[in-house]
């Protein structure tokens, strides 16, 4: 059985966060951000990777959270919420120290797909 090819948006977030990854460690995803503070954030079988860029200066900082320290995930929306549970395109993941990352991602689809699998890897349903 081969293992799938990671969906990303760059290939150049992508081949950063590969060389960071631990031995055995599986990469899923890589999405892009929008806005201001967020480069991007990874999906592996292990953790979620955030590349925050909300410091002063140039700098950025790698901040990867264990799915047992991810607090919760969630769906913004707008104060006009329509019903349709997905009719965004960001989220916010909290850990459990409390410290909140809002990604902003360039459609509903990869919000959703982000949204669900650390929800699953949170209730312990992605191994």
């Amino acid at each position: 059985m081969t293992t799938p090819e990671p969906i990303y948006d760059r290939k150049d977030q992508l081949e950063q966060v590969q060389s960071g990854l631990l031995q055995g460690e599986r990469l899923y995803a890589v999405y892009d951000g929008k806005g201001v503070g967020t480069g991007y954030l990874a999906l592996t079988d292990r953790r979620v990777i955030i590349a925050d860029k909300s410091f002063v200066g140039r700098a950025v900082a790698l901040v990867s959270m264990p799915y047992h320290k991810v607090s919760s995930v969630a769906v913004v929306s707008n104060a006009r919420f329509t019903g349709n549970f997905f009719s965004t395109s960001s989220i916010i993941v909290t850990s459990a120290g409390g410290v909140h990352h809002e990604i902003e991602f360039r459609g509903e689809d990869k919000a959703r797909y982000a949204h669900d699998f650390i929800l699953a890897a949170m209730m312990g349903a992605r191994s």
